[in-house]
């Protein structure tokens, strides 16, 4: 009679790694990989932030944002009111959309190009660094109202959870790349690393970097550590 023998555990542990490694199962130092994370990328287009004081002066006391669209982070939205942006030399940008919900401060995004037509010199900022930034005057329904500082162009930046962030290897503020294939390649360098439990992997850009680089036909990006 056979008696059947125990397989050798190093030659059973080889033969695993080798059929995960064909299907991208495990890493190089014999830790299980998960797949590469699906990178969203978005166009921000120029928006305004608004505390619930400015939108009682621009749109009526007690007055509440309503919701056009959710956006692709589930905290945010896309409302249905906008206002009219005007800068220094009296040019204006009608129809800027407000993002909600409302905040704890007042801003204005523009991309570079809108802030030379408004003749605003804007500087290149974090979400929420308005501190010695330049105002505007916003013009709503109900009322105007000049806002002392809070216009900038947002810094290129990424959305990611905890574990998106261990996947890469970064941490809050910390900086990486994006390549962008498409009919005009580039490399858009040092976008800030923004961590959340609450977020989704998403890159943000605004539109004349999504312009530069043809975004919209590209058909592949790819994050790195910068």
């Amino acid at each position: 009679m056979s008696v059947a023998t125990a397989p050798d555990r190093a030659i059973v542990e080889r033969m695993v790694r080798s059929i995960l490694e064909r299907g991208g199962g495990v890493g190089s130092n014999g830790a299980v990989a998960r797949p590469a994370p699906h990178v969203v990328v978005n166009i921000s287009a120029r928006h305004c932030h608004l505390t619930q004081a400015d939108v009682n002066v621009l749109f009526g006391e007690g007055y509440q944002l309503t919701a056009l669209k959710r956006l692709y982070q589930d905290t945010d939205f896309a409302a249905n009111e906008t206002v009219a942006v005007v800068g220094p030399r009296q040019r204006m940008i009608p129809g800027v959309r407000i993002l909600g919900p409302c905040r704890k401060f007042s801003q204005v995004e523009l991309a570079f190009t809108d802030a030379i037509s408004l003749g605003i010199d804007v500087p290149v900022r974090l979400s929420g660094d308005i501190e010695g930034t330049p105002g505007c005057l916003l013009i709503g329904p109900k009322g105007s109202l000049a806002l002392p500082n809070g216009v900038i162009r947002a810094e290129r930046h990424v959305h990611m959870g905890p574990s998106d962030a261990a996947y890469y290897g970064v941490q809050h503020l910390d900086r990486m790349n994006m390549k962008v294939e498409s009919p005009c390649p580039s490399m858009l360098m040092g976008l800030l690393v923004r961590v959340h439990p609450d977020w989704k992997l998403e890159v943000h850009i605004d539109t004349d970097e999504a312009n530069c680089c043809d975004l919209t036909r590209a058909t592949k990006v790819e994050l790195t550590r910068a």
